[in-house]
Protein backbone atom coordinates (compact mmCIF):
# COMPACT_ATOMS: atom_id res chain seq x y z
CA UNK A 1 0.00 0.00 0.00
CA UNK A 2 1.24 3.62 -0.79
CA UNK A 3 1.82 5.80 1.96
CA UNK A 4 -1.59 8.14 2.66
CA UNK A 5 -2.29 10.74 4.85
CA UNK A 6 -5.59 11.77 6.33
CA UNK A 7 -6.84 14.96 8.32
CA UNK A 8 -10.32 14.29 10.34
CA UNK A 9 -12.32 18.22 11.06
CA UNK A 10 -14.93 18.47 13.13
CA UNK A 11 -16.51 19.51 16.26
CA UNK A 12 -16.66 18.20 19.77
CA UNK A 13 -19.67 15.66 20.11
CA UNK A 14 -19.54 14.21 16.75
CA UNK A 15 -17.16 10.83 17.12
CA UNK A 16 -14.06 12.42 14.91
CA UNK A 17 -12.03 10.85 17.40
CA UNK A 18 -13.68 7.28 17.49
CA UNK A 19 -13.58 7.19 14.28
CA UNK A 20 -10.04 7.72 14.03
CA UNK A 21 -9.52 5.06 16.43
CA UNK A 22 -11.41 2.66 14.40
CA UNK A 23 -9.80 3.04 11.15
CA UNK A 24 -6.55 3.22 13.18
CA UNK A 25 -7.19 -0.31 14.34
CA UNK A 26 -8.65 -1.48 11.61
CA UNK A 27 -4.49 -0.44 9.39
CA UNK A 28 -3.74 -2.33 12.17
CA UNK A 29 -5.40 -5.37 11.56
CA UNK A 30 -4.26 -4.95 7.75
CA UNK A 31 -0.64 -4.97 9.34
CA UNK A 32 -0.37 -1.18 7.57
CA UNK A 33 2.06 0.73 9.60
CA UNK A 34 0.09 3.59 11.59
CA UNK A 35 0.25 7.01 12.78
CA UNK A 36 -2.41 8.83 14.35
CA UNK A 37 -2.40 12.45 16.42
CA UNK A 38 -5.06 14.45 17.50
CA UNK A 39 -5.67 17.89 18.56
CA UNK A 40 -9.03 19.47 20.02
CA UNK A 41 -10.21 22.49 22.42
CA UNK A 42 -13.18 22.62 24.15
CA UNK A 43 -14.78 19.06 22.57
CA UNK A 44 -17.50 18.45 25.45
CA UNK A 45 -19.03 22.20 24.39
CA UNK A 46 -18.87 21.71 20.68
CA UNK A 47 -15.21 23.05 19.73
CA UNK A 48 -13.15 22.13 17.06
CA UNK A 49 -11.57 18.67 16.81
CA UNK A 50 -8.96 17.65 14.23
CA UNK A 51 -7.00 14.22 14.09
CA UNK A 52 -4.73 12.80 11.86
CA UNK A 53 -3.90 9.25 10.63
CA UNK A 54 -0.81 8.64 8.36
CA UNK A 55 -0.67 5.11 7.24
CA UNK A 56 2.64 3.34 5.77
CA UNK A 57 5.29 4.26 7.67
CA UNK A 58 4.97 7.86 8.58
CA UNK A 59 7.33 8.24 12.23
CA UNK A 60 5.44 11.96 13.20
CA UNK A 61 1.38 12.15 13.37
CA UNK A 62 1.66 15.78 12.53
CA UNK A 63 -0.05 17.00 8.77
CA UNK A 64 1.33 20.54 7.44
CA UNK A 65 -0.67 22.75 5.44
CA UNK A 66 -1.05 20.93 1.74
CA UNK A 67 -0.35 17.68 2.64
CA UNK A 68 -3.39 15.48 3.20
CA UNK A 69 -4.76 12.79 1.00
CA UNK A 70 -7.77 13.22 2.38
CA UNK A 71 -9.92 15.47 4.00
CA UNK A 72 -12.86 13.74 5.92
CA UNK A 73 -15.09 16.42 7.18
CA UNK A 74 -17.63 15.49 9.79
CA UNK A 75 -19.00 19.53 9.87
CA UNK A 76 -19.37 21.46 6.85
CA UNK A 77 -17.64 24.99 8.64
CA UNK A 78 -14.66 22.75 9.74
CA UNK A 79 -14.20 21.07 6.43
CA UNK A 80 -13.72 24.82 4.97
CA UNK A 81 -11.30 25.97 8.16
CA UNK A 82 -9.48 22.48 6.99
CA UNK A 83 -8.85 23.03 3.39
CA UNK A 84 -5.42 23.88 4.00
CA UNK A 85 -4.34 20.56 4.79
CA UNK A 86 -5.12 19.30 1.49
CA UNK A 87 -2.82 19.09 -0.79
CA UNK A 88 -3.46 19.41 -4.36
CA UNK A 89 -5.39 16.36 -6.18
CA UNK A 90 -6.73 15.90 -2.93
CA UNK A 91 -10.34 13.85 -1.63
CA UNK A 92 -12.99 15.03 0.47
CA UNK A 93 -15.96 13.00 2.10
CA UNK A 94 -17.93 15.70 3.79
CA UNK A 95 -21.09 16.18 5.97
CA UNK A 96 -23.34 18.72 4.26
CA UNK A 97 -25.20 18.85 7.51
CA UNK A 98 -23.96 21.68 9.83
CA UNK A 99 -23.29 21.77 13.63
CA UNK A 100 -24.16 25.63 14.57
CA UNK A 101 -21.68 26.80 17.15
CA UNK A 102 -23.22 29.01 19.93
CA UNK A 103 -22.32 32.63 18.51
CA UNK A 104 -24.57 31.43 15.15
CA UNK A 105 -27.10 30.10 17.44
CA UNK A 106 -27.54 33.47 19.74
CA UNK A 107 -26.74 35.72 16.52
CA UNK A 108 -23.48 37.23 17.12
CA UNK A 109 -22.14 34.85 14.12
CA UNK A 110 -22.67 34.25 10.81
CA UNK A 111 -22.61 31.23 9.81
CA UNK A 112 -21.38 30.37 5.87
CA UNK A 113 -23.39 30.57 2.75
CA UNK A 114 -23.23 26.59 2.31
CA UNK A 115 -22.43 27.38 -1.70
CA UNK A 116 -19.52 29.13 -0.41
CA UNK A 117 -18.86 26.23 1.43
CA UNK A 118 -19.28 23.63 -1.62
CA UNK A 119 -17.42 26.07 -4.37
CA UNK A 120 -14.52 26.51 -2.22
CA UNK A 121 -14.39 23.05 -1.43
CA UNK A 122 -15.11 22.00 -5.03
CA UNK A 123 -12.42 24.25 -6.02
CA UNK A 124 -9.68 22.40 -3.73
CA UNK A 125 -10.52 18.92 -4.41
CA UNK A 126 -9.91 16.14 -7.16
CA UNK A 127 -12.73 14.66 -6.36
CA UNK A 128 -15.44 14.98 -3.10
CA UNK A 129 -18.66 13.50 -1.62
CA UNK A 130 -20.97 15.43 -0.09
CA UNK A 131 -23.51 13.12 2.39
CA UNK A 132 -26.31 14.69 4.83
CA UNK A 133 -24.77 12.57 7.46
CA UNK A 134 -27.19 13.08 9.97
CA UNK A 135 -30.28 12.57 8.22
CA UNK A 136 -29.08 9.18 7.38
CA UNK A 137 -27.70 8.52 10.95
CA UNK A 138 -31.25 9.29 11.62
CA UNK A 139 -32.27 6.57 9.20
CA UNK A 140 -30.24 3.79 10.72
CA UNK A 141 -31.65 5.41 14.25
CA UNK A 142 -29.59 7.75 16.24
CA UNK A 143 -27.81 10.68 14.62
CA UNK A 144 -25.22 9.39 16.77
CA UNK A 145 -23.82 7.18 14.26
CA UNK A 146 -23.65 10.03 11.88
CA UNK A 147 -19.63 9.17 12.04
CA UNK A 148 -20.01 5.67 10.82
CA UNK A 149 -21.93 7.44 7.59
CA UNK A 150 -18.85 8.87 6.58
CA UNK A 151 -16.75 6.45 7.33
CA UNK A 152 -19.60 4.01 5.21
CA UNK A 153 -18.62 6.51 2.29
CA UNK A 154 -15.14 6.46 2.40
CA UNK A 155 -14.25 3.00 3.14
CA UNK A 156 -17.42 2.38 -0.26
CA UNK A 157 -14.79 4.71 -2.74
CA UNK A 158 -12.25 3.58 -4.66
CA UNK A 159 -9.05 5.60 -3.47
CA UNK A 160 -9.62 4.50 -0.14
CA UNK A 161 -6.69 2.21 1.87
CA UNK A 162 -10.05 0.47 3.41
CA UNK A 163 -12.45 -1.84 2.13
CA UNK A 164 -16.19 -2.11 2.86
CA UNK A 165 -15.99 -5.46 5.13
CA UNK A 166 -12.82 -4.03 6.54
CA UNK A 167 -15.11 -1.44 8.07
CA UNK A 168 -18.01 -3.94 9.04
CA UNK A 169 -15.44 -6.12 10.36
CA UNK A 170 -14.02 -3.29 12.83
CA UNK A 171 -17.40 -2.07 13.96
CA UNK A 172 -18.04 -5.99 14.67
CA UNK A 173 -14.37 -5.90 16.35
CA UNK A 174 -14.11 -2.72 18.02
CA UNK A 175 -17.29 -1.27 18.95
CA UNK A 176 -19.73 -2.35 21.79
CA UNK A 177 -21.88 -5.39 20.51
CA UNK A 178 -25.05 -2.71 21.98
CA UNK A 179 -24.45 -0.53 18.74
CA UNK A 180 -23.31 -3.15 16.08
CA UNK A 181 -25.95 -3.31 14.36
CA UNK A 182 -26.85 0.48 13.97
CA UNK A 183 -23.59 1.26 12.99
CA UNK A 184 -23.71 -1.30 10.38
CA UNK A 185 -27.18 0.31 9.35
CA UNK A 186 -25.32 3.66 9.37
CA UNK A 187 -22.08 2.35 7.42
CA UNK A 188 -24.61 0.73 4.35
CA UNK A 189 -26.01 3.98 4.52
CA UNK A 190 -22.92 5.88 3.95
CA UNK A 191 -21.98 3.66 1.59
CA UNK A 192 -25.38 3.47 -0.83
CA UNK A 193 -25.04 7.44 -0.87
CA UNK A 194 -21.83 7.38 -2.21
CA UNK A 195 -22.71 4.89 -4.86
CA UNK A 196 -26.08 5.67 -5.97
Amino acid sequence: MDKIRIFFAGVGGQGTLTATNLLSLMALDKNIPVTSGEIHGMAQRGGIVESTLLLGGYLSPKIEHGEADVLLGFEPLETLRALVYLKKGGIIIWNQDPTYPVGVSTGMEKYPDMEYIEQRITECARSHYKLPCIKLAQQAGTTKCANTVLLGAFCSIEDSPFLFNDLKNGIKKYLSPKIHEINLRAAQLGKEAIIS
